[in-house]
């Protein structure tokens, strides 16, 4: 991204000159513009700027948003590093019209300065390819860790204040340590489900800016939903510019809440559609999901055989750099290539492994099926009770390691809820009264259910004969679960062929 200063004309001012220092560097002549491709220019404040000229912020200009999906999507190239200044944006852009169109709410320039640093920072703990290290590498290597990238988001924010010696900084623009515990909220929520620290319960509506817990609806997704969409060639439906105009603060039982216009009901249920479909079509696409499940097994492979160096000198396997900012820090999208162009002899393995995935050599998906009834079993179960399918049509025996199976859910980000039912509308001519709007009153049209479990499977062998029984496994397996399996669209072409072809020669008869 460019980024410059704003147009300054070297031609003296005769305003007064501010008594306090600190307000004339604070002033608008002193922000940075970057030209952003989805918000086009993004003013930021200076101590925005210092966060982002520090090593631990610019670490998010080689962690990809999308994971694996670039592999799939060409266009999917962009990087936490520019999603989290478009999230800082955004989150000034709301706050700052609910302080100009509420005066009543107290918001400070404090308050403002907090959420803009929360929107920016609470993506930094991400690991190399986002998701897919905390989802499913950490998982893997280490599965009695509760850990997630948040709580990573707030050791990083800490470290890189501490090392880049920022909190003279801060507290030249009026941050303080009360303010340092209030932007780490944010990213993190309350400790052990307490209250908030870092403001009043009167100011509870500010930490629904950059991650809402209630309802979903944050300058977080706008972003991601507005910047994936833009990247993947997806046409976006949903408008949150609309959101942001309508949104205002009400009470409900004693709360103050962020609530939205109630003629913006319709848009909101696409804001969700617009969720689910970049699940199903990008963030799931089945290329997307088992390239990231061949990363992934390259770089549990590879963990024993990296050394990271962090703090005191001290080494670090990938795995364990989550423990050490300074060694994390150095861990990124890079270990691709660093396992990839390795002369180690003990990452062979993974080397190949990513080889196959340059050249295409992915593993096949077999079969896809979406339960009735979500079901809660171990992807390696799933997989012993696939290899124990055999059919009576086939003598290739396949083992579990053969399977890879994936199940995962595309919802509207309340799993089997209704996220609507958690936001709260309030009217034109009654702006101070919030109330809620049952679905059958805004369409009969909408869904129904707002959550589907899928199970994916995919074969290992490269081998047609293997994968051709392991489709044939996979269907006994869904005879035996009650399943149905989804057909593909070759399958649909095939068997429509057949009856053709079958009419065909019933007629030439």
């Amino acid at each position: 991204m460019d980024r410059g200063k704003r147009p300054n004309t070297d031609v003296p001012s005769f305003k007064k000159k501010p008594t306090d220092g600190d307000e004339q560097d604070d002033s608008e002549q002193n922000y940075k513009v970057f030209n952003d491709p989805v918000h086009g220019h993004i003013e930021l404040h200076p101590l925005l700027v210092k966060i982002i000229d520090t090593p631990q912020f610019q670490r998010l200009r080689n962690i990809k948003q999308l994971g694996g999906a670039y592999y799939v999507f060409p266009g999917a190239s962009h990087n936490r590093f520019e999603h989290s200044i478009g999230v800082a944006h955004l989150a000034g852009c709301l706050i700052k019209t609910l302080k100009e169109k509420q005066p009543e709410l107290g918001i400070t320039k404090q308050d403002v300065l907090c959420v803009q640093i929360a929107g920016l920072c609470h993506d930094l703990g991400h690991g190399p390819f986002s998701h897919l290290f905390d989802g499913m590498f950490i998982p893997r290597v280490r599965p009695d860790s509760k850990w997630k990238h948040e709580d990573a988001s707030v050791k990083m924010f800490k470290h890189l204040v501490k090392e880049n010696n920022l909190q003279p900084v801060m507290e030249k623009y009026g941050v303080f340590k009360k303010d340092l515990i209030f932007i780490t909220e944010q990213i993190a929520g309350p400790k052990d489900k307490q209250q908030y620290e870092g403001r009043p319960e009167d100011k509870s509506f500010l930490y629904e800016i950059v991650a809402n817990k209630r309802t979903g609806i944050d300058v977080d997704k706008w972003d991601y939903f507005a910047r994936d969409s833009y990247h993947l060639g997806i046409p976006n439906s949903s408008d949150h510019l609309r959101f942001l105009k309508f949104a205002r603060v009400c009470e409900v039982n004693g709360k103050r809440i962020i609530c939205a216009r109630d003629k913006e009901v319709h848009d909101l249920y696409e804001m969700f559609h617009t969720r689910h479909t970049l699940h199903r079509r990008a963030y799931q696409h089945r290329v997307t999901k088992i390239i990231e499940e061949m990363i992934s097994e390259a770089l549990v492979k590879a963990d024993p055989h990296i050394e990271i160096e962090g703090s005191k000198k001290k080494k670090f396997k990938m795995s364990e750099a989550i423990d050490d900012m300074e060694a994390y820090t150095k861990l990124t999208d890079h270990i691709f290539e660093q396992i990839l162009y390795s002369s180690d002899p003990n990452l062979n393995e993974a080397q190949s492994i990513l080889k196959n995935i340059l050249c295409r050599r992915l593993y096949k998906c077999v079969g896809q099926t979406t339960p009735k009834t979500a079901i809660n079993v171990s992807k390696e179960n799933l997989a012993v009770e696939l290899s124990q399918s055999k059919p009576d049509d086939t003598d290739v025996l396949l083992n579990p390691e053969d399977f890879i199976v994936t199940v995962f859910g595309i919802d509207y980000g309340k799993k089997e809820e209704n996220p609507i039912d958690s936001v709260y509308f309030y009217r034109k001519n009654n702006p101070n009264i919030a109330f809620r709007i049952p679905k059958e009153k805004v369409s009969k049209m909408l869904p129904g259910i707002f959550s589907e479990q899928h199970i994916r499977v995919y074969c290992k062998q490269r081998d047609e004969e293997k994968v051709e029984a392991a489709k044939k496994y996979f269907k006994q397996w869904c005879v035996k679960k009650g399943f149905t399996p989804q057909v593909t669209l070759v399958e649909m072409i095939n068997q429509y062929s057949v009856k053709v072809w079958c009419l065909v020669f019933e007629l030439v008869v």
